[in-house]
């Protein structure tokens, strides 16, 4: 598998996961805590699944085995999340303006943080597991 192709199926296993978690969020946390609390409250979900997702992708793997193939995986799955997101507000009836303008408020900029940790979570993996074979 190259690192373009585990990046899209990367972004295809996180982007459903936040699809659904996400409308749990909009429909029942939002209006019971509040946008901010409750995407701090989906954040650490979204992560431990990218996490696991990185893994299962890579696992066995040698051509994804490189620090740069990591790197490619996590930024091509982060591109595909940024159009997908933007796709989504685009079909909800959102524009480009409110898009990005959301992305500098307190919830935009948590979330957009996970994302950027989403795109660095395969190189991770591969970090730590080298440090923790010697």
């Amino acid at each position: 598998m190259t690192a373009l192709r585990a990046g899209l199926s990367y972004f295809a296993l996180i982007f459903a996961a936040g699809f659904m978690l996400g409308t749990l969020r909009v429909l029942v946390l939002e209006p019971a805590l509040g946008r901010q609390i409750a995407v701090v409250i989906e954040l650490p979900v979204m992560l431990a699944l990218s996490w696991w997702a990185a893994g299962f992708l890579t696992r066995g793997k040698d051509r994804l085995g490189t620090p740069t193939a990591r790197l490619k995986m996590g930024a091509t799955g982060f591109v595909l999340l940024i159009a997908g997101e933007i796709g989504l507000t685009l079909i909800l009836g959102g524009t480009l303006s409110s898009f990005a303008s959301e992305l500098f408020t307190p919830p935009g900029l948590t979330g957009l943080s996970g994302q950027v940790v989403f795109a660095l979570t395969p190189w991770l993996r591969l970090l730590i597991t080298r440090r923790q074979t010697g």
